[in-house]
């Protein structure tokens, strides 16, 4: 009995060390271009957001608010961007990336979405009652949104065997609050091929 269990042991040890040796991390770029998996991915992410933001930010759409509010940029909303592909997508991430090109570009300016109003809105009630007189903040201040983006990220896949083609498009719109008209719609389209 106790041979068995002293065997065991260095069965389970040889396992266990011969299983956990190979593993390897490295620290990179961030901005680095990665695609292990052939899904959709930071980069991804990035790249779309920019040259969509870029196509957005050249239209006609802006110079005409700019021309009839004496260069005021135009307050935007990124509203949601769903997520209709095969994989999972954290579209926040996207939005996020949409936003940070807005704001870094200085042409347009950019509102927090619902969600995070409404905490805000929590933290300036609390303001009001909590805070010093000369530190609180005063309420009905909000800037409105004169526009709101919203869209879709959308996917197909094409396989045979150990091959397969996997293609994502992500639509966007740009569209008046006040009016509900459409000043803009965008699409990127990214194609991968992955052989296994």
């Amino acid at each position: 009995m106790k041979k068995i269990s002293i065997y065991g042991l260095l069965l389970a040890g040889a396992l266990v060390v011969g299983c956990g040796g190979g593993r390897e991390v490295t620290r990179v770029d961030p901005n680095a271009q990665i695609d292990i998996s052939g899904r959709w991915n930071d980069t991804d992410s990035r790249q779309v957001a920019d040259e969509m933001t870029s196509d957005v930010l050249s239209r006609p759409w802006l110079a005409r608010f700019n021309e009839a509010n004496d260069g005021i940029a135009p307050v935007v909303i990124i509203g949601d961007v769903i997520n209709k592909s095969h994989e999972h997508i954290a579209s926040e991430t996207f939005i996020k990336d949409i936003e940070r090109a807005f704001v870094n570009s200085g042409k347009v300016r950019v509102v927090e979405n619902a969600a995070l109003r409404d905490k805000m809105r929590e933290e300036l009630a609390s303001q009001q009652g909590n805070a010093t007189e000369e530190s609180k903040k005063k309420i009905a201040q909000e800037l409105g949104a004169d526009y709101i983006m919203f869209g879709s990220i959308n996917s197909t896949v094409d396989s045979y065997q150990k091959e397969k083609v996997v293609a994502y498009k992500v639509n966007l719109e740009l569209v008046t609050l006040e009016t509900t008209e459409k000043v803009w719609i965008g699409d990127k389209e990214i194609k991968k091929y992955v052989k296994n």
